[in-house]
């Protein structure tokens, strides 16, 4: 039996930084084949909104900013998605970009792990990184991103980026949930460990 330990900061625990993505069966996460626009059912969405139920943050890249906003911001807050997406604080990672047309929405551009490190130590919800796998590597590699689901597609890409390419150490994981969709993809859920 393992004792989970919250560590408190200020009065109150930190929060977590958590993240979703679709994947191939052979770890590709940026190819046509196993999008979620292929792959997204009316069952998925729903485990998909208890998620974002329990999150007031938004982090992500700067390409999956501008992507997610080309389509969410024109959708109707009864779409819990959109009302999610267009309410919630954006944190955009990103040297590149100047302004942020869509709103709310902060840009950082400095030191990752220390602005994400102050982040989490604020008081709210957990921070969701919706897509944006350059930036889950990145975070898994730095010890940053505390859970994250895979949405398995029931297909092989054969080439692409990898989730877990660049990952230089072990990286425990203990799984915490799992589904398997009527369409075929298996949700999994795993916490990251830093022992």
């Amino acid at each position: 039996m393992t004792k989970e330990i919250v560590i408190q900061e200020e009065g109150h625990a930190l929060r977590k930084i958590v993240a979703g993505l679709f994947i191939s069966l052979d770890g590709v996460v940026d190819s046509p084949e196993n999008s979620p626009h292929r792959w997204t059912s009316d069952e998925m969405m729903d485990r998909m909104a208890n998620g974002i139920a329990q999150a007031d943050t938004v982090l992500v890249g700067s390409s999956t900013y501008s992507l997610l906003a080309q389509f969410w911001q024109y959708e109707s807050d009864t779409e819990p998605m959109a009302r999610f997406l267009n309410h919630s604080h954006k944190y955009v990672v990103s040297r590149s970009m100047h302004e942020l047309e869509w709103q709310p929405a902060s840009l950082i551009t400095g030191d990752l792990v220390q602005e994400l490190t102050r982040l989490k130590q604020q008081p709210g919800k957990n921070i969701q990184i919706p897509g944006s796998p350059r930036l889950v590597r990145l975070l898994l590699r730095e010890g940053l991103l505390d859970e994250f689901t895979l949405h398995i597609c029931p297909v092989v890409v054969g080439s692409g980026m990898r989730l877990f390419d660049e990952i230089n150490a072990p990286l425990k994981l203990t799984l915490v949930d799992s589904t398997l969709y009527r369409n075929g993809v298996l949700g999994v859920t795993y916490r990251t460990s830093r022992n």
